[in-house]
């Protein structure tokens, strides 16, 4: 039996949101997806999702990144809590 995760939003993470969301009509189903997939796995022990933590990143940063499409979500796990630190999207020259 696995445990379900708690996610939590910083007030920080909640900013970003609602800016963005009022540009990108999809964000708020990405979001919904993101959130899915953190609850049940945000480890990505099933490796099932672009779900990669992040060297150099100090806890209350956000050490795991979450890739959605063009979207990425970077959180924090602390216990059964899914701390959720930065939404936005990935920069137009990062590939370039």
């Amino acid at each position: 039996m696995t445990l379900a995760f708690r996610v939590l939003v910083t007030p920080h993470f909640e900013r970003l949101f609602r800016k963005l969301d009022k540009r990108h009509s999809g964000l708020s189903n990405t979001y919904e997806m993101a959130i899915s997939i953190l609850h049940a796995d945000p480890h990505n022990r099933g490796r099932k999702h672009a779900i990669k933590k992040l060297e150099g990143v100090k806890p209350g940063e956000g050490q795991y990144r979450l890739r959605l499409g063009r979207w990425r979500f970077r959180y924090d796990i602390l216990g059964q809590d899914v701390v959720l630190h930065y939404c936005g999207l990935r920069r137009e020259d990062t590939y370039r």
